[in-house]
């Protein structure tokens, strides 16, 4: 099964990393087969090494950016920059009262001993 190289410039880079990684696997079983005598198709090996130079090829164009990558999609939870920075205040409040509590907590269980 050769991969087109049109088809994989569709994929995002991590995508490819990890279709390099299957046809690492993938070759590695194809040496065992071909060290015991099990293989079939003796054409596999070959296909094998050049899908995976084929992924190199399209990953090393990716990243000079010769290659469009398709658009991420964007978070929709992610809040805005006012809305963080307006709670960002009462957080702090929260926690500083908390921590103005605690040692007073751990002052009356003292005396109390």
């Amino acid at each position: 099964m050769a991969l087109a190289a049109q088809d994989l410039r569709t994929k995002s880079a991590d995508e490819l990393n990890k279709m390099i990684l299957d046809l690492r696997k993938q070759q590695l079983n194809l040496r065992f087969e071909m060290a015991n005598g099990q293989i079939e198709n003796t054409a596999a090996m070959r296909i094998a090494r050049r899908d995976i130079a084929r992924v190199k090829t399209v990953l090393g164009q990716v990243a000079r950016g010769d290659v469009a990558q398709p658009a991420k999609k964007a978070k929709a939870a992610a809040p805005k920059k006012a809305e963080t920075a307006k709670a960002a205040p009462k957080t702090a409040e929260k926690k500083t009262t908390a921590k103005k509590a605690a040692p007073k907590k751990a002052a009356a269980k003292k005396s109390e001993e």
